[in-house]
Order: C-alpha cells, then structure tokens, then sequence
C-alpha cells in the first residue's frame, strides 16, 4: 500500500524566495500546489516544469484542495480572501522560512548569508565553492547563478546554503526571514539602512541582525565585515560564537592584486573577472564560510576563478554599433555608487550612461532621494524613470545638472538614451524589476 505525498499549499508562490521553496519541497517528496495574484513566466514555466500545480489568484474554492499545511508568503496581507477563510476555519498554516525550516533544515548544517548588499552574489559564490569541492550542497537563493542554471535545490548533503534576507517573514511573523535558519555558520556582509517600509531607522535593523547572532550556535561561526560599524555594534550587543573578520587587518584581507591573506599570512591570489571592491568582500566572506565546513583556502580560490556571477548582476545584455548594454539589480543607492564605480574600474574613459528605475520600496518612499546624486558621479549621463514615483526625481537629481536626465514615460526614456549614445558608451541600466523590458528595446532601438 502506497501513502499519498504530503501536500502543501503555497500562498504567493511566485516570488523567487517562494518559487525555491516551492522546487525543494518536490525535490523533497512533497506534492506542491500554489497561487499567486501574477502567474506568469519565467516563474510559472518553471515551476509547471517541475510539476507544481498552479492558480492564478486567491479564490476561496482552493480551499478543496485539503493540503496538509497551507505555506504563506509574505506578499499575502489580511483581507485576502483565501487567508481570511483559512484562518476562520482554524486551518494550518506556516510562514516560507518557519515551514523550510521546520521540515527540510532540520538536519541541515546551514550556511545562512545576510547583508544589506551582496547577499545574493555571495551565496552563490560560497554554493559554488562547496559544489566545486564535491560537497554538494543544497540551496536556496534569490537569484540564479549561472553556475547552477537554477536558484533552489535540495541534496543529500548534509549542507545547505541559504541567502539569509532581513525582510519580514510573514504578516502574522514580523521577524526577519534569517532568525528562521539557525546557520551554524552565518554570514554578515554589511549593514545599512534600507526597507523603510518597514524598519524604522538602522537600529532596528541591527537589532534584527543580533536576533540572528542570537541563534548561532556556540560550535559556529560569525564571518563578519570588519569595516563596518553597524556590524561591529551588532556583535558588542552579545555574540557566543567565534568570530573571523574580514576587509580588516584582524583576520582575512586582499589587497589591490587581489592577494589574500588571513591574519596577515598569504593564502593565494585570487584570479577572475569580477568587477568591484563589493565582490572582493563577498569572496573573502565566501572563502571564510567555505574553509569553516572544511574547504582548503587554495581549493576555494580555484573554485572562485570559475566563478560565473548571477544573473543581472552586470550581466552584458548585448551589444549594437560598439554600444555595450548592462542589467543590474543595483537600486539602493550604496549599490549604485558600487556597481557604476566597478564597471568606471572596467572600461577606463569610456562613457557611462547610467539608466535608472528607483522602484524599491524604500526608494519609492523617497527615504534615499538625497543620496541618489552621490551614488551616480562616476557615470558621465543619468538617466531616471519616474513613472509612478511618490517624489520629485527632477529636484533630486538636479545636483547633477544637465548631466541628469529624467522623464515619466519610458519610450520618452528610451529615445532621450539612443539620441544620447554613441560608439563605444556603456549603458548600465539598474532596477530591482523588469524596468518594462527596456534592455531589449533600448539594443532594438539602437540596431536601428
């Protein structure tokens, strides 16, 4: 006699967070169904191909399906039909990170990666650097590397590495994500203010990072940005794990040949094609990680020169009559100022036309308006969407002259960039979203 699959239901299972969620839990056995306000590619193709079942909506009638747990992402909000009825008829329910936690991390030693910026990238890098070990791992991140082709998977091994967000869990569970994963080993890139729309000032995202510290156990380990003060004042609030840091001269460090030394003794150089000092920290942060679960400093080395990146980050979408067009996910204004300065670094004189969606909510709340001028200096035009925007983007950015371009529309958009181009410019577009498919139109419009 054969039992059935265990069967969960996953609210909001279009997002990447739950999309991974939703592919591990098949990977794991489970029968998957979901439902989202936007069921559309490429989440939807993805997740059809692996067999889950999907519904456009939040209709009342998916209650028949009977799952055994209904698994709630954090977009869904009271006053959501299915959600109202699943809690009047006292139905269970988890949050994404509660559930993941609860019945695939179990067993797991976890390798959680938290920060402000560079979550994503350094993830990937530290799954990659297990998998070049032969330790494959299993993962979830928000991105995909192009290393693995996909953002999620589960394995036998006993390790899994997870991008550790600090966003709320759930509307029933207003902790961070990351306070759900118990990593034995935890990652903190950096820490700044950013999700305005739900953290009143740094302090109160600091103490979300010392709930997470709070859960590392005593035979882990802390990999910590040694630059950063806000970091630093996190770990001064308790810490009862060993601590390596990195960007300092107290623990792991490269230098401008991209030399890496550890408590000032050469392990290696690092040899890629990554752009940026960010990345320079993300692979110190990686390799500390890495070596913690037993991965030699020089196997990690090699494994970061066969370091692929994630998608949209600089990732070259084309190029048209010696026009060069970058996507990036850059949208908080430190991101912004590192990306332009990183590919300043690559292209020397070239021109820099830096294009511009402030659609995060943080940015749309106009919180870092003022910051936006100084993130962009190193690009030669700017180029800002201000469609939908709460704030006025033309005062700004009008620190920055007639250097600063900024329309509502976006084919207006569109023909301000391609008039402005020329041989040889770089156009780094940067935005959190799909910016309205622009990269296609701006290499269509340039072809012509």
């Amino acid at each position: 006699m054969t039992t059935q699959p265990k069967h969960i239901h996953i609210l909001g299972i279009c997002g990447t967070f739950m999309g991974g969620i939703a592919a591990i839990a098949k990977q794991s056995g489970y029968r998957v169904t979901g439902c989202d306000a936007n069921v559309y590619p490429p989440m939807s193709t993805q997740l059809e191909a692996q067999g889950i079942e999907l519904i456009e909506g939040f209709g009342v009638e998916q209650l028949a399906l009977n799952p055994d747990v209904y698994v709630i992402g954090n977009v869904v909000t009271r006053g959501n039909a299915l959600m109202e009825e699943i809690l009047n008829r006292n139905l269970p329910y988890a949050s994404g990170p509660q559930w993941l936690s609860d019945t695939l991390l179990r067993d797991k030693w976890v390798l959680g990666v938290a920060g402000t910026h560079g979550k994503t990238t350094t993830t990937s890098m530290l799954a990659w650097i297990l998998e070049y070990a032969g330790l494959t791992p299993g993962f979830l991140i928000g991105g995909v590397p192009e290393n693995f082709g996909i953002s999620a998977r589960i394995t036998e091994s006993p390790f899994f590495v997870i991008e550790a967000d600090e966003y709320d869990t759930a509307f029933f569970d207003k902790r961070s994500k990351f306070v759900h994963y118990h990593p034995r080993t935890a990652i903190l890139n950096n820490l700044e203010f950013d999700h305005a729309d739900i953290f009143a000032d740094l302090n109160a995202i600091e103490t979300q990072f010392h709930h997470l510290v709070r859960t590392v156990p005593g035979n882990g380990l802390v990999v910590c940005n040694g630059r950063e003060e806000s970091l630093q004042r996190v770990l001064k609030r308790g810490c009862w794990t060993p601590v390596e840091q990195f960007g300092n001269d107290a623990g792991w460090n490269i230098d401008n040949a991209n030399l890496v030394t550890l408590n000032g003794v050469a392990q290696g150089t690092l040899h890629w094609d990554l752009m940026g000092e960010h990345n320079r920290m993300n692979a110190l942060a990686a390799l500390s990680a890495a070596r913690h679960v037993g991965v030699p400093i020089a196997q990690g080395l090699a494994a970061l020169a066969e370091f692929k990146n994630v998608k949209r980050r600089m990732e070259v979408k084309g190029t048209v009559s010696g026009i060069t067009v970058y996507d990036d996910f850059a949208h908080h204004p430190t991101a912004i100022d590192t990306t332009v300065a990183g590919l300043r670094k690559k292209v020397g004189k070239a021109r820099i036309l830096a294009v511009l969606e402030p659609r995060s909510n943080t940015m749309k709340l106009g919180v870092m308006k003022d910051a936006l001028p100084g993130s962009l200096k190193d690009a030669d035009l700017v180029f800002c969407y201000a469609g939908n925007l709460g704030w006025d983007a033309h005062g700004a950015l009008a620190p920055l002259g007639n250097k600063a371009v900024v329309k509502d529309d976006l084919n207006e958009l569109i023909a301000s960039i391609t008039a402005a181009a020329q041989a040889g410019d770089q156009i780094l577009v940067m935005s959190n979203g799909g910016f309205g498919g622009i990269h296609d139109k701006l290499l269509k419009q340039l072809a012509r």
